[in-house]
């Protein structure tokens, strides 16, 4: 491998997010419990969020106007403004969530700095992300940080002329399959997978990855030997 770019995601792979998402999404489900059981709820918010992507994009600006609205569909439009209130409350919680680095993520950094450039590669909210990479302290080892609106091929291929290298200089590090890994094998670079204990519905595929320029690993340092 000649590669010069790192990059990382940041959701469940630097830091803690989906359990966040997930504990919302119970509070929500205890919320609305006179309407519908947990399942029924869950799925409606689900499918909801997956329709809006287009118009909203991921993060939590878009999850919180789709609870609104699969409330208000649930409800048959007739949620009170008080509730309404108390999920846009849930949406300001997770926006105000402490940051929770994942073990070993900091020593990896550390060790690649200087030896490769070093960038973030991201989905989410433009300024939750600024925030969460600014108050976890990680932001001085990075060269760029990319919030993405997607993480297609073409989102990927887009940042790769933005970074001036080709495709085989590039390394992606991740816990998705489907947004972190396929896409940069469909291109020609080089992934790895490191498995969160928790997956978005909306991230997980049905079939295993068999390719070349791909590895997974169990663990953040794990990286360390293949790129040192």
């Amino acid at each position: 491998m000649n590669l010069k770019v790192i990059a990382f995601d940041a959701d469940d792979t630097l830091f803690v997010n989906e359990p966040y998402f997930q504990e919302t999404e119970q509070k929500f489900c205890v919320m609305m419990s006179d309407y519908l059981s947990n399942q029924g709820l869950s799925q409606e918010l689900f499918k909801t969020e997956v329709d809006n992507l287009h118009l909203y994009g991921y993060g939590i600006k878009g999850y919180t106007l789709s609870m609104i609205e699969a409330a208000m569909k649930i409800s048959n439009n007739t949620l009170s403004v008080e509730v309404i209130g108390k999920i846009i409350d849930l949406g300001k919680e997770l926006l105000q969530r402490p940051i929770e680095l994942l073990d070993g993520v900091e020593e990896t950094l550390k060790a690649l700095q200087g030896k490769y450039k070093l960038i973030v590669a991201t989905k989410g909210d433009l300024k939750d992300q600024q925030r969460k990479l600014h108050d976890s302290g990680l932001g001085i080892y990075f060269h760029h940080i990319e919030v993405m609106a997607d993480k297609q091929e073409v989102n990927y291929e887009k940042l790769l002329k933005r970074l001036e290298i080709e495709s085989k200089e590039f390394f992606m590090i991740g816990n998705s399959l489907k947004s972190d890994v396929l896409p940069v094998l469909g291109i020609g670079g080089y992934a790895v997978h490191i498995p969160f204990h928790t997956t978005w519905e909306h991230e997980k595929i049905s079939h295993k990855v068999d390719h070349p320029n791909f590895r997974t690993v169990d663990k953040i340092t794990d990286v360390l030997e293949i790129l040192l």
